[in-house]
């Protein structure tokens, strides 16, 4: 496979630049960027079983780069500069502390670079192709949303619609060029080089006022023997409790966004299928953010078939120009037994830019491009993140109070979609369970200083349910409400 599409590609790029060598050259660079800074109080995210109260402040600083030669060929980089916690940046990276969370980048203030891919268009077959390290989403950005390296064709079909393809290497297996089955262990002790490739379609029209997406993709992991995968071994973040191992995934959904008058419909929904070949016979695992370390709750133990689904829905109504009101509905399927039958699976990978609340979901991971994590999905918390087992309802409104300020709130109501296990360090005690994951007031306030200098306070209060205190904590005796005050200045130019 691998050697076909090599082949494939360098025919394909060859015939390309033959075709639009005959361009005038004109080389011209364009630049952009965004400056953000902010400072984070995070209180009680373990619902009262430890003391718990982080502040910090982190900076960023994002540029990207753009190098045109002609209209039809591009480079194109995006790279962060003086990205770091403050008072922590002569931290070396390493997996016992703090600086582990940023997965490498670890917490100095040096050059990080996020993306860098060749963009060209193809006039005569109507196609754009793009290689290198790039984005690579679907949807609302709940089943995928990271940066990967790969090859995307997007391909004009009619007025309006275009076809996009592609396929990037998820992973190498192990740190190493080998495709062997077997290879000496890395500092992990997996073996197993194979490879973990994603193959992705996604059609996209417009008709009238609407725009859709239909997407399909298909994940693989080869690299199994060792009894790891990619997903969830390789991440440098660790998922909530009893998650199972992904072989290989199949995932078909539709999204988009409809506009009638001053309503505005923005929906999704996707369904997924594939297997967890790895023969699990306890939940114990390495947990992902430390080294060696063994999480006695890690793993899903399941019949091999993995199923899942989301269903998300987003409603703007403006009453006027000064005030916009909302509503948010979604679903996400859940295990009903981590002891056996089929696993759960919400998604292929995600950086968690998906966006329905402050605490409970907002949890940003750290992952290469070395963001914080915001709430309590985070890998030292380990709740739910997008809507995995989480069944949503939210109102929300947005109000302009002047031509510079204004402030958007919500009430969200959680429920699981499935029943949330007590556990112990044994597993999961099957005769308690609950579903209500309880509700959170969110406010949100932004004052443009400039048109392009933004200050921003957020604040949100969680009120667990039960089932939130036994996915966080396997009990329900801490049900302190964790609560997070952000205040941030943001730079765009």
């Amino acid at each position: 496979m691998k050697r076909m599409i090599l082949t494939l590609f360098s025919f394909l790029f060859i015939f390309s630049q033959t075709i639009i060598a005959q361009d005038k050259p004109k080389t011209e660079l364009k630049f952009s960027g965004v400056y953000n800074a902010w400072g984070q109080n995070q209180n009680n995210f373990l619902l009262g079983k430890t003391d718990y109260q982080d502040q910090y402040l982190v900076q960023m600083l994002r540029l990207n780069f753009s190098f045109n030669y002609t209209e039809n060929i591009k480079a194109v980089t995006r790279f962060d500069l003086g990205q770091g916690w403050w008072g922590v940046d002569n931290q070396e990276p390493s997996y016992n502390g703090a600086s582990g969370m940023f997965d490498g980048k670890d917490t100095k203030y040096f050059l990080h670079v996020d993306h860098a891919y060749l963009w060209f268009n193809v006039p005569s077959l109507t196609s754009a192709f793009t290689v290198g390290r790039f984005n690579w989403s679907l949807g609302n950005k709940l089943v995928l949303d990271n940066n990967y390296d790969g090859i995307t064709a997007d391909i004009k079909v009619g007025e309006g619609s275009s076809l996009k393809l592609g396929w990037t290497k998820a992973s190498e297996g192990v740190n190493g060029l080998s495709d062997l089955e077997k290879v000496a262990p890395d500092p992990r002790g997996n073996y197993d080089a194979r490879d973990a490739n994603l193959f992705l379609a996604s059609y996209k029209t417009k008709f009238s006022t609407t725009n859709l997406e239909f997407y399909g993709s298909y994940y693989n992991d080869a690299s199994v023997n060792d009894s790891t995968a990619f997903l969830i071994d390789g991440l440098y973040y660790n998922r909530p409790r009893f998650t199972p191992q992904v072989t290989s995934l199949i995932v078909f959904g539709i999204a988009g966004t409809s506009k009638f008058d001053a309503l505005t419909l923005n929906y999704e929904a996707n369904y997924l299928i594939g297997k967890d070949d790895i023969k699990n016979t306890k939940f114990a695992g390495k947990l992902n953010t430390a080294r060696g370390v063994v999480d006695p709750l890690k793993y899903d133990i399941n019949n091999g078939d993995l199923k899942g689904y989301n269903i998300y829905a987003k409603l703007d109504y403006a009453v006027s120009p000064d005030a916009t009101l909302g509503l948010v509905a979604g679903m996400g399927s859940g295990d009903d037994d981590p002891t056996k039958g089929d696993g759960n699976v919400n998604k292929i990978s995600t950086a968690g830019f998906f966006f329905l609340t402050e605490v409970w979901e907002d949890s940003i991971m750290p992952d290469e491009e070395g963001i914080t994590p915001q709430g309590l999905g985070a890998p030292n918390i380990r709740a739910y993140r997008e809507l995995e087992n989480t069944t949503a309802l939210q109102v929300n409104g947005l109000f302009k109070l002047t031509p510079a300020w204004k402030v958007f709130t919500s009430f969200t109501y959680l429920r699981a979609t499935q029943p949330v296990f007590a556990w112990t360090a044994a597993g999961p005690n099957l005769s308690k369970s609950a579903t209500d994951l309880g509700w959170e007031v969110d406010i949100k306030t932004d004052y443009n200083i400039f048109d392009n200098l933004v200050l921003t306070y957020r604040i949100g209060y969680f009120k667990p349910g039960t089932a939130a205190m036994y996915l966080i904590n396997g009990t329900d005796q801490f049900d302190k409400a964790p609560w997070e005050m952000k205040a941030e200045i943001t730079f765009a130019f």
